[in-house]
């Protein structure tokens, strides 16, 4: 079933609280807001070393309005599989059991786990948001980073084309998979619903603007997630094992065709991070750009 705008405004309760210590215009706090927020009275969190496991608090001063457990950065996706193992053993299959991670993990340090829990389909769904940087460890490198973009560890810019998880998801067979954005929230929590309600492992990965790493205004954050929709940058498609087919997103459907797009310096312009990009490096950037599309097309 579409998610509505009046659907976002009636959420079940709230899933995470006054006082959390996200930064201004983080957009994993927001996607967390409205996607956990649609299943709060039924789900289990498993969080990774991330930026989540940080400005969710700690103690009684805890934002995070549904039970949660923290655990190390590799270690997600087995501790989420013994969970709903547990629940399905104590009849209680029908507690959603969600993986809630930045790339750090996702992307690098806890795929193995990650993939292990998608080759067993474990009835998990990972969601996997996107600041393409280590966000609370000083905003170094990961696999999910941008060509071009400076971090605390490629000051001079990232020259290693991005991992394309979820295509790696497809590989092994997942059972959905699908990429969203915090500037569609209709479209995002849309996805997030359909992915709790399928059988097996399922992987989601959002767009999730982060102002102090990406050097960015913090009231640019949903405009720069569009921008990356708008410029191709950030694909917003669907995949489903039962066809076998992936499904370009409503948002996403006239930016297919290159000639639509919007010029990638829209995009780079609001951000310290690539803002003074060369022109080799924006190059380098709409090539990798490309390099995604060219994949995905492929199973349309």
């Amino acid at each position: 079933m579409k998610v509505t705008q009046k659907d976002l405004l009636n959420i079940p309760r709230k899933a995470i609280l006054k006082g959390h210590f996200a930064c201004a215009g983080c957009g994993s706090a927001l996607a967390f807001r409205h996607a956990i927020g649609s299943i709060a009275d039924n789900v289990i969190l498993v969080v990774p070393a991330s930026c989540a496991s940080v400005y969710q608090g700690g103690g009684k001063g805890a934002s995070f309005n549904v039970p949660t457990i923290n655990t190390a950065f590799a270690a997600s996706d087995a501790v989420a599989s013994g969970i709903q193992r547990a629940m399905k053993m104590k009849g209680k299959e029908d507690i959603k059991v969600v993986i809630w991670g930045g790339d750090g993990s996702g992307a690098d340090i806890g795929i193995a786990t990650e993939i292990g829990a998608c080759d067993r389909q474990e009835n998990i769904l990972h969601v996997m948001y996107s600041n393409n940087v280590y966000g609370n460890t000083g905003g170094q490198r990961s696999g999910d980073t941008m060509i071009g973009a400076k971090t605390a560890t490629t000051p001079q810019g990232n020259t290693t084309p991005r991992k394309m998880v979820p295509f790696i998801m497809m590989a092994n067979n997942a059972r959905y998979v699908a990429t969203a954005t915090v500037a569609y929230m209709e479209d995002l929590v849309t996805k997030f619903q359909k992915a709790i309600s399928l059988e097996g492992f399922k992987f989601m990965q959002i767009d999730s603007p982060c102002p102090p790493n990406w050097r960015s205004d913090s009231a640019d954050s949903i405009k720069i997630a569009r921008l990356a929709v708008q410029t191709g940058i950030w694909p917003l498609f669907e995949w489903n094992r039962d066809t076998g087919k992936a499904v370009i997103s409503r948002p996403n459907q006239k930016y297919v065709d290159k000639e639509n797009r919007l010029p990638l310096t829209d995009w780079s312009s609001l951000q310290g991070r690539t803002k003074s990009m060369t022109k080799e490096q924006l190059q380098n950037l709409e090539s990798d750009t490309e390099r995604q599309w060219s994949f995905l097309k492929k199973f349309l």
